[in-house]
């Protein structure tokens, strides 16, 4: 059935598969993690601590990424993060008294360059199999494979929260990292060998990205995605969790179901911001859909201070917060993809997912820490803040396609 497909359709389902069958991991790894050591008795920000070296190496991976992408091409740097979830997922299929917190933090360190790896390369491909001509196709490329990824990260929170009940722990990421092997050598016989490879090979320090969009942009990415993880990575499922008494499996499946919500409407993004097919959102797009967003959060936070009933408000809050922020994720995923030059397109979108995962680092253990020190009401006014100076950052955003993106 794929050789009666065009080549470039064809490498764009191999990627998104790829990036599909990794994405169900990676959430079902993190909800593994957070639900497993707070059954073992781990305080908030030592859960937080667990992801500190998977954010960080994040942030390490995507500048490294795009310069390795433009060097060897994207179809090796998939490839070698498919390989490192696998080692790492059986990293932490060993007996409960090996799983220190250092060792779980080496484990998610190298989760954590994997995941990045596989992300640049799937969002670089893009550029390359779509023509520079035809934004609004590239907008809706680009929406259904994020959409379509996180809403599989939700299935993956459920598949997470499922298996360790199921299988265990050890059970769980074995089962996971057997399934993952068979993905990545399908991968290996699939991929093209040359998508993404420069002809002339770029130098390590043009991974500091030399364009003011993707500057403004990435600054943007960096405050959005802290405002998300500030009060959705540890104090949300632990809060549910210790303050409202729900179960892991409970848990696992409201965050599933926000998430798989969340990617469903990301994926709409294009009709829900532009009227017409070949209408493409620019800097009052950003703006208008952040500052809308901002409020969300703060209104979640008054509720709470007013003591109304707090499983209805978060979860009536959170689902009107995930649907704005998929929209807002969704225009920065486009417009990095836009921006980012044709030739060398990894090392910007390298760089942009650098301080993507930045704003992850940051907002993870903030949110371990406020939750513990301050509650969840600090992590959600935080989360407000960060939101609004993203808003406000996009505001110097040029429109997409001028000639002053460079």
């Amino acid at each position: 059935m794929l050789a009666a497909l065009s080549p470039g359709v064809r490498q764009y389902l191999v990627v998104t598969g790829n990036y599909w069958a990794f994405t169900l991991t990676d959430g079902a790894l993190r909800m593994l993690v957070v639900l497993y050591f707070h059954q073992l008795g781990y305080a908030p920000l030592q859960i937080a601590m667990l992801f500190l070296f998977y954010e960080f190496f994040g942030v390490v991976t995507n500048l490294v990424g795009g310069w390795l992408g433009a060097r060897l091409g994207l179809n090796r740097t998939m490839n070698i993060g498919l390989a490192l979830q696998v080692i790492a997922l059986l990293m932490l299929a060993v007996p409960e008294s090996w799983l220190t917190l250092i060792w779980v933090m080496v484990a998610q360190a190298l989760s954590g360059i994997a995941k990045d790896l596989n992300k640049m390369s799937a969002k670089s491909a893009i550029k390359l199999l779509v023509p520079a001509n035809e934004q609004s196709t590239l907008y809706h490329w680009v929406a259904l494979l994020t959409g379509s990824k996180n809403a599989l990260k939700g299935i993956g929170f459920f598949l997470g929260a499922l298996l360790l009940v199921w299988l265990g722990f050890s059970g769980a990421v074995v089962a996971m990292a057997s399934v993952l092997a068979l993905v990545w050598i399908a991968s290996l016989l699939l991929l093209k060998n040359d998508m993404g490879r420069m002809k002339s090979k770029p130098k390590f320090s043009e991974i500091l990205s030399k364009s003011r969009a993707v500057n403004y942009l990435s600054a943007a990415r960096f405050f959005l995605f802290g405002a998300r993880d500030v009060w959705f990575v540890v104090a949300l499922p632990v809060f549910l969790s210790s303050a409202l008494g729900w179960d892991s499996r409970e848990v696992g499946a409201f965050m599933a179901s926000w998430i798989i919500v969340y990617g469903i409407i990301q994926s709409q993004a294009p009709k829900l911001t532009g009227r017409q097919r070949n209408k493409v959102p620019g800097r009052a797009s950003v703006v208008s859909w952040g500052l809308a967003l901002c409020t969300i959060p703060a209104l979640i936070a008054i509720a709470l201070m007013l003591e109304l009933s707090a499983g209805m408000t978060l979860i009536v809050g959170l689902f009107v917060f995930g649907a704005l922020f998929a929209i807002n994720s969704s225009l920065h995923s486009y417009l990095i993809v836009s921006f980012a030059r044709g030739e060398g397109v990894s090392l910007d979108v390298g760089f942009y997912y650098m301080a993507n995962a930045m704003g992850r680092l940051v907002g993870t253990l903030l949110s371990g820490w406020l939750f513990q020190t301050s509650g969840l009401i600090a992590c959600l006014w935080v989360s407000a803040a960060f939101i609004l100076i993203a808003a406000l950052i996009a505001l110097a955003l040029p429109s997409p396609g001028s000639e002053s993106i460079h």
